[in-house]
């Protein structure tokens, strides 16, 4: 009912401006020409040729001809662009105007790029109000990277993670993360976040290199304009529309990758396909269509990190050597990996499944102890032979359960209908689909994941109004931990396989002939690999018959049952805004208002709706923006204010202030800025209610944390981890009640979650000296308040304080007692950086570019003794360097990058551990065939093959050395 409200009111107000616009105008104007190199006297194929302040307009053809009618009585003012050209305005005075020949400049001077993004009006690069980087058509086709998405690392403050070599995620300034919420990316005015796995798509159904015209990146909080969680940035990807950009385009891409990798690796380079196809055609100047199709296939990266991410659980006096036997039993599992459960039997990979499954042996004891005593073990547990250390079940390594067979298919259809000279219909379809590996609170094979997005626009050169939906499917993608901890649950349950192992345990020590009381570390640490041995017989190796069995039932089957998300959550959303600069030019005038509706549906596999319990999640908001110029035109002074309201938590006034100031002739500004943002929850952050075997993930409302009733005699997990610690080291179970124990436990207690706020502040220079020199340079300083954190507790068993007998129930988790959710950090926590540019045009084409990048989080420890990560997870320094010229000769070009950053903490609910330094070259050669219309180009990514990790647990990257060949009929 509401998605059938929302359409009607979508549809009264498509009719209202078509009847406004129709235009039935006076007179005709018909201009026909040709335009061509200035310099070599050439045609130009496929310049744009607009009728400014209307949607109207056409393009050369292959003999850089063109015709235009336009419904309107001359005057009227002809703007001719092409990329790599100086753009011209010619006035047009005669009703029918033939030979009008242009000629056109290769000359783009630096800065006089024009942007939409940062005001969501049309202004010079140089006069934008805040940071703002762009990046067009010849800087795609020439990027140095495999794929022209990743390239966007290079530009400055742009901070870069991959979870899969075909899932790249961007942000800035700080919070980084694989599940990145707080960045915002509109691909032709569409939000790509999955809206219920709430990551950002990357390019998985974006537009391909064929089809992508141009790249917007605004770092900082942006909500003012763009709304909720437009909180870090936002990235606008818009595509080629088909009327100026017709006919056929085709590109074939070959790489390989895999190169020199270690032992988890493939022995051999392994081989990468791309291909990608672009049809686009106009008919009349009225109706213009355009389909994209690609795929592309590669063996992903593997997640190959086997450090152990609780040492604190192994005792310290075990030895390190690698321990005998158990080859056959552990056939997958490398020398580093039976030495590191040698040393702790509570060890936990980080790219090893399964072993989130783990216990304290007394507790095990407590629950066994009759059939213990009956087995004739009485004398070894009253003598506390029951080790006190927490063992963990044996894992599986990640290649062995997840599916590095990356791929994408991408399908893209737009139709474009010209109703008269002001307004413009659109019927958008993306359509993307693949496998690929994800990082989250867990790592998730996304098997057959596809995401939708269809879209119907109207819009004119000062108003658009536009509804899309975003659907989202989830295929037969699963949780990689939880495949394992079936298949190890499936031949063994967890409580025999840790009763078998305790018995195994004791059993090594009488037959070896050790006294009751007496056992040495040497002697323990033995029987501790003997006990595993014991407890994994039957265990079933990958490659089996057995495993595989398994494992594909594990697949098929939903949560919690198996492993598989059963998801199909719709997002619709609906906007529009209007521009009053064709009613007054006193002032720049914006108005404009959205409404976005959530329908969660993941069958109870990732949120609390099954047994037909719906969830929906409604949002709504508004927001108005004007600018003056003043002082001679030497100052712009921009505000705006956004009201938005979401259904579960309070209204939201966002202010934006900002003022430019230039200098000179317009190459020189300085601009200050005060924004305000907020981030609203994710659909996860509100509604989640997943089991991940080792804990529950809930949601932040209210009713979550009443149904489960999470913080009754709860302990906050950092707390309990260090009791747990305290508690192995004295070796005794009296150290349990021990009061100095005791009192290292932190009483849970947590408010539900709500919005997070940001006051940012900003300012910045950016300057063009003797049209080759431009310098960009930029300080922020951004609170937080109310900021969205997540946090663990585990709870003791009953409702009285920590004793003799519920102290075990702490000593291990499981989705009944420890809980994961959402809140809000009580203080407020703040960061600062800084951006410095140059770019620096040469003789004959040649450019340098450089950009430094500092961040840093100024209250860290704040969070920290509350008890939450502090996930900044950004290096505080990093730098890129580019060189090159696309055409050295008229034919030849190259362009080679160079991108660096320190090591950080990265920090996350999956793995948290050092990020090494990271420091990677990317080149390019390129080749024109006139005659063909086609370029080669020959390239490779790292191409040291210097291996490397972008996030803690993400996969282990190597280089890509590639070669492509692109056609394209509008190639100059």
């Amino acid at each position: 009912m509401k998605r059938t409200t929302y359409s009607r009111l979508l549809a009264i107000w498509a009719v209202f401006m078509l009847i406004t616009y129709q235009g039935f105008g006076q007179g005709q104007t018909i201009v026909s020409g040709q335009v061509s190199d200035a310099e070599t006297g050439e045609p130009l194929i496929g310049v744009n040729i607009i009728v400014k302040g209307k949607v109207l307009g056409t393009v050369t053809d292959i003999q850089g001809n063109y015709r235009l009618k336009v419904n309107s009585a001359p005057p009227l003012t002809l703007v001719y662009s092409i990329v790599g050209f100086e753009p011209q305005e010619l006035v047009i005075t005669d009703a029918v105007s033939e030979g009008i020949n242009v000629q056109m400049s290769e000359q783009v001077l630096l800065g006089q790029e024009v942007v939409v993004s940062a005001s969501r009006v049309e202004e010079n690069i140089l006069q934008s109000p805040v940071s703002i980087e762009k990046m067009d058509i010849l800087e795609i086709r020439n990027t140095a990277s495999d794929d022209y998405y990743k390239s966007i690392g290079n530009l400055k403050g742009v901070d870069v993670t991959t979870s899969s070599i075909n899932f790249t995620i961007i942000n800035s300034r700080g919070f980084n993360g694989t599940g990145n919420t707080r960045f915002v990316q509109l691909i032709d005015g569409m939000d790509s976040q999955a809206p219920a796995l709430n990551f950002p798509v990357g390019n998985l159904n974006g537009p391909t290199e064929l089809d992508v015209e141009t790249l917007e990146y605004i770092p900082g909080a942006s909500s003012a304009l763009y709304g909720p969680n437009a909180f870090n940035g936002i990235l606008l990807v818009n595509s080629k529309n088909p009327f100026q950009y017709q006919g056929l385009s085709a590109m074939a891409k070959f790489g390989l990758n895999h190169f020199n990798g270690n032992s988890l690796e493939p022995e051999n380079p392994q081989p990468m396909y791309t291909a990608a196809i672009r049809y686009a055609k106009a008919f009349n100047n009225k109706f213009a269509f355009k389909v994209n199709l690609s795929y592309s296939q590669a063996e992903d990266w593997y997640g190959t990190d086997l450090s152990d991410r609780f040492p604190e659980r192994g005792p310290s006096d075990f030895g390190a050597a690698v321990p005998p036997g158990g080859e056959g039993l552990y056939a997958d599992l490398p020398d580093n990996v039976l030495s590191t459960y040698y040393q702790n039997p509570g060890a936990n990979l980080v790219h090893g499944y399964g072993d989130d499954a783990a216990i304290a042996m007394p507790l095990v004891g407590f629950n066994a102890e009759d059939q213990l005593r009956a087995a004739g073990y009485g004398p070894y547990i009253d003598e506390g032979d029951i080790p006190n250390v927490v063992v963990a079940r044996t894992p599986y390594l990640e290649e062995s359960v997840v599916d590095y067979g990356a791929e994408n298919f991408k399908a893209n259809a737009a139709l474009h209908y010209r109703f008269s000279d002001r307004l413009e219909g659109i019927a958008n379809w993306n359509y993307g689909f693949g496998t690929t590996v994800y990082t989250g609170a867990q790592r998730y094979s996304l098997s057959n994941f596809n995401i939708s997005q269809y879209k119907l626009e109207l819009r004119s050169d000062n108003f658009f109004v536009r509804g899309y939906t975003t659907q989202e499917r989830s295929g037969d993608s699963y949780i990689a931990d939880f495949l394992a901890l079936q298949v190890n649950n499936s031949w063994q349950s967890n409580p025999d396989w840790f009763g078998t192992y305790l018995g195994g345990y004791l059993g090594y020590l009488e037959q070896s002939g050790i006294a009751p009381g007496t056992s040495t570390a040497q002697q323990r640490q033995a029987a501790h690999w003997a006990a595993r041995q014991i407890a994994d017989q039957g265990r079933l190796l990958p490659g089996t018959a057995g495993f595989e069995e398994a494992a594909d039932q594990i697949r098929d089957e939903v949560i919690p049952q198996g492993a598989k998300f059963d998801d199909a959550t719709n997002l619709w959303h609906g906007e529009a805004q209007y521009d009053f600069k064709n009613i007054t030019d006193a002032l720049e005038l914006q108005v404009g208002a959205s409404y976005r509706l959530y329908e969660l549906n993941s069958n109870g596999t990732i949120f609390a709706d099954s047994a037909g319990n719906d969830i929906t999640i409604q949002e709504y908001g508004g927001y108005m923006q004007a600018g003056k110029r003043m002082f001679d035109d030497k100052f712009k002074l921009t505000g705006s204010v956004r009201y938005d309201k979401n259904e579960n938590f309070d209204g939201q006034v966002n202010p934006r202030i900002s003022g430019v100031y230039t200098l000179g002739e317009g190459t020189h500004n300085i601009r200050a800025s005060y924004q305000t943002g907020f981030r609203i929850p994710t659909t996860q952050g509100q509604h989640i209610n997943l089991s991940t075997g080792a804990f529950r993930l809930i949601g932040g409302l209210p009713q979550y944390y009443e149904a489960y009733d999470i913080f009754n005699n709860a302990y906050t997990a950092r707390s309990v981890n260090t009791y747990i610690a305290a508690v192995a080291d004295s070796g005794t179970t009296a150290a349990l009640v021990d009061p100095a124990n005791i009192a290292l436990l932190e009483r849970a207690e947590f408010d539900p979650v709500k919005p997070e706020q940001v006051r940012a502040y900003e300012i910045g220079y950016k300057g063009l000296f003797n049209n080759n020199l431009l310098i960009d340079f930029a300080y922020y300083y951004n609170r937080y308040d109310d900021f969205i954190a997540q946090v663990q507790v585990r709870k003791a068993s009953g409702d009285v304080a920590v004793n003799a007998i519920n102290a075990q129930s702490l000593l291990s988790g499981s989705d009944q007692n420890t809980f994961q959710t959402y809140t809000n950090v009580d203080q407020s926590i703040s960061a600062q950086g800084a951006v410095f540019g140059l770019t620096y045009s040469l003789m004959d084409g040649y450019s340098f570019d450089v950009n430094y990048n500092w961040n840093r989080l100024n209250d860290a420890d704040a969070l920290v003794e509350q008890g939450f990560l502090a996930e900044f997870n950004t290096p505080e320094h990093k730098f890129n360097i580019g060189f090159g010229n696309r055409k050295v000769t008229d034919r030849f070009g190259f362009k080679v990058t160079y991108r660096w950053q320190e090591e950080f903490l990265y920090e996350s609910s999956f793995a948290q551990g050092i990020v090494p330094a990271v420091g990677t070259f990317d080149a390019q050669l390129s080749y024109k065939l006139p005659d063909m219309k086609s370029i080669v180009k020959i390239g490779g990514s790292n191409l040291l093959n210097e291996r490397y990790v972008l996030n803690y647990g993400g996969p282990n990257i190597g280089a890509i050395y590639y070669v492509s060949i692109t056609f394209d009929e509008l190639m100059n």
